[in-house]
């Protein structure tokens, strides 16, 4: 009976380490915007440590120019001082030709607690009366309350038309279960190149 325990958890626990996933909450389009598709985008994350920071900018900047859309991560072209000043971060964006930045922040990170009962099978039943085996008639089942946690990363993402200074875009996603940077990137990155695309804010295969 413990090993059947045993072994439900640890099914539970792998299903959800494997089902992290990147949804949008919410979304924002300016409908004025008349400019067509940007050509040249800066992506800058913000609120996460420096190195993650560099990892995310540098997987975000690759998909997109494998999406067809010439990208630079901030990192190569924004100071940690530029960043601090709106005048010194607008001219480092000026100094590279850029029409457009994508700014995504990390705006929180929660763990929901979930309990459920599931019907797992209990032990034999059989008459006995302590006198010789019991004959077994099935295994009644019993109810076994399930505890799991899901952890939420709330992400914030806004494109801005450089040379206007005007909101194009935002949204806010949640990513379930994140594990690392490294490997939520891909996925939260094909999420948002597939929003601009279809709102004609870049020209993705062009």
């Amino acid at each position: 009976m413990r090993m059947r325990l045993a072994v439900v958890v640890l099914f539970i626990a792998s299903l959800l380490a494997a089902c992290a996933s990147t949804t949008m909450r919410s979304a924002w389009l300016d409908t004025s915007y008349q400019s067509g598709p940007l050509k040249k985008i800066v992506v800058v994350g913000v609120g996460a440590q420096a190195t993650d920071q560099r990892i995310f900018e540098d997987i975000f900047a690759q998909r997109l120019r494998a999406a067809g859309v010439e990208a630079i991560p901030g990192h190569t072209v924004v100071s940690d001082e530029a960043e601090q000043s709106d005048a010194a971060f607008t001219l480092a964006l000026d100094r590279v030709g850029a029409d457009g930045v994508l700014i995504v922040q990390l705006l929180s990170v929660d763990t929901r607690t979930q309990i459920a009962t599931t019907m797992v099978p209990g032990p034999p039943m059989g008459w006995g009366w302590g006198r010789a085996p019991a004959p077994s008639f099935g295994r009644p089942s019993v109810p076994m309350p399930q505890v799991s946690q899901q952890n939420i990363a709330r992400v914030e993402a806004r494109l801005y038309e450089i040379r206007s200074r005007q909101l194009l875009w935002a949204a806010s996603t949640d990513i379930f279960n994140p594990t690392s940077v490294a490997r939520e990137t891909p996925g939260f990155a094909e999420l948002v190149i597939g929003e601009l695309s279809a709102r004609g804010l870049i020209a993705v295969g062009k």
